[in-house]
């Protein structure tokens, strides 16, 4: 019998499971219960135009026995590492029970076992300091990946071979994806939605959560520094009428006229603020926007990139290619509007 169940409690028969994207979320001693929580609540109000649920979630450990969480209660999972052989999607939150993962010590047996048990080619998800887990498995050598900032230096040290990135809220490596602290799960589990079933499924589902669909910036604006004065002015004004004239030219100067700066100073407090710089915030606000034309309008390329302020068709496929690894074309096949469920996929390949 299988692990998993529909998110609404719902038995609408074999052959409609079957059709849903089954999600195996495992609970490891330690757990944090908001990550634990976080696949569930996100994926769960993720639903087609009809209200269907399009995921299956089954909480899992490694013996389906339950956990002791890091908050003092303990866990009882629906499912056995069974669920894991069975999911699509594999997710692991973080686990505060294995300080020895910290010293890139080998995963305990019982726990090396069950991710020895996931299918290959099913999709590997870590929430924060997940990544060790994945990283003890020799799952991210060299690939890019992230984890919580504060963790970068201890981690990099445990696991040389993986590239890692402090500075990003997520990192998508195709079939193995991670994310940085806490909320920046929900943010990774948005954009996992949003690549499986376009926007408009991920934006209701963000809604239903009464959260952001996409945040700005990266963790590079949580990182601790010294507080500014109360008297330096923001960019949050200009950040706010930027987005209203993408389709404008916006040099640095002119957003730094806007927000009444010299150019040093705005250069500086940008980056402080939002993690990066002018010209990379607004490289991302205009690709975002060009996506969403793409997925809801059958406007031309040509014009879509007009509108989204990076001039030509020409230039809109050379941004898309180097940021996403695809093309406006086939990333509207994929994502626009009546695309069919798995064309993210082949649209990749």
């Amino acid at each position: 019998m299988s692990t998993f169940r529909g998110t609404a409690g719902r038995d609408e028969g074999a052959e409609q499971r079957s059709r849903r994207h089954r999600i195996a979320v495992l609970a490891l001693p330690g757990v944090p219960p908001f990550e634990l929580g976080i696949p569930s609540r996100v994926f769960g109000s993720a639903i087609d135009a009809e209200g269907r649920a399009l995921y299956e979630i089954a909480v899992c450990t490694v013996d389906g026995g339950p956990v002791l969480s890091d908050a003092g209660f303990t866990v009882q999972p629906a499912a056995g590492p069974e669920a894991l052989a069975e999911a699509d999607t594999v997710i692991l939150p973080p686990t505060h029970a294995m300080p020895e993962l910290g010293r890139g010590g080998p995963l305990p047996p019982e726990v090396a076992a069950a991710i020895a048990g996931i299918r290959p080619g099913t999709r590997l998800v870590s929430i924060c300091s997940g990544s060790y887990v994945l990283a003890a498995a020799g799952l991210l050598d060299g690939r890019p990946a992230t984890t919580h900032w504060n963790l970068a230096p201890e981690f990099r040290r445990a696991y040389p071979r993986v590239k890692v990135d402090e500075e990003v809220l997520f990192v998508d490596d195709g079939d193995v994806l991670t994310s940085a602290g806490v909320a920046a799960g929900v943010d990774l589990c948005l954009h996992m939605i949003r690549r499986d079933h376009g926007a408009a499924v991920a934006n209701r589902a963000a809604r239903i959560c009464v959260v952001p669909p996409w945040r700005d910036g990266g963790q590079a604006q949580f990182i601790d520094r010294p507080v500014p004065e109360p008297t330096l002015a923001s960019t949050t004004a200009t950040r706010a009428w930027a987005l209203e004239h993408l389709a404008e030219p916006l040099t640095l100067a002119r957003l730094a006229e806007h927000a009444r700066m010299s150019l040093r100073s705005f250069t500086r407090r940008f980056r402080d603020e939002v993690g990066m710089t002018p010209v990379q915030w607004l490289t991302a606000q205009r690709l975002e926007l060009a996506k969403q034309l793409l997925e809801t309008t059958d406007l031309p390329i040509d014009l879509v990139a007009h509108r989204a302020g990076l001039g030509s068709g020409n230039s809109l496929r050379v941004h898309m290619r180097t940021a996403f690894g695809i093309s406006p074309a086939a990333y509207r096949r994929a994502f626009g509007t009546g695309a069919p469920a798995g064309r993210a996929e082949e649209a990749r390949v």
